[in-house]
């Protein structure tokens, strides 16, 4: 996990590591997103230790992210399920899935389809107007949520992402 505190970064991909940036609470997320909801179900696939799982599970509902809902009063008893924000992460994860398939398994151990058809789903950086962009193609610039640079770091400038080198023998 970061620090609590990113002093000097006004970066909302720090931020959301804050809240989600470790593997638990991500492996959390995608367990409840494929339908493992109460916390035995939890605990028996992702083999977390107890305290961790309700510390998550206690971050992630009070960010907004799961919604704690009750199935039984006598004992109390709790399903977890993602809220629309937390439904919103979906994106990351496929990305995240599908990073993992291409460069670290020799095969998809699973597949993302649509429902309805069956058909497979990929993630795609699209422009408004749903056209491709290419990694090449992508910069970042200051958006309106942007600071001022601090005197001594001069004016920020636009960033590219780099193309990806291959690697040589």
């Amino acid at each position: 996990m970061l620090k609590r505190d990113y002093e000097g970064q006004n970066c909302s991909i720090a931020r959301a590591l804050e809240l989600v940036g470790d593997r638990w609470t991500l492996l959390v997320i995608r367990d409840i997103g494929v339908g493992r909801h109460r916390f035995d179900e939890l605990l028996d696939s992702l083999g977390i230790a107890s305290n961790v799982l309700t510390d998550r599970l206690n971050r992630l509902v009070d960010a907004g992210v799961l919604d704690r809902v009750r199935y039984s009063e006598r004992p109390e008893r709790f399903e977890y399920h993602l809220t629309v924000k937390g439904l919103e992460l979906s994106v990351a994860l496929l990305a995240l899935m599908h990073w993992g398939d291409r460069h670290l398994s020799e095969k998809p151990p699973t597949i993302a389809r649509r429902r309805s058809d069956r058909s497979p789903v990929s993630v795609r950086i699209v422009d408004e107007d749903g056209s491709a962009v290419t990694p090449d193609e992508l910069e970042f610039v200051p958006g309106p949520g942007s600071k001022p640079a601090r005197p001594g770091r001069g004016s920020p400038r636009p960033t590219r992402s780099r193309p990806a080198r291959s690697a040589r023998a």
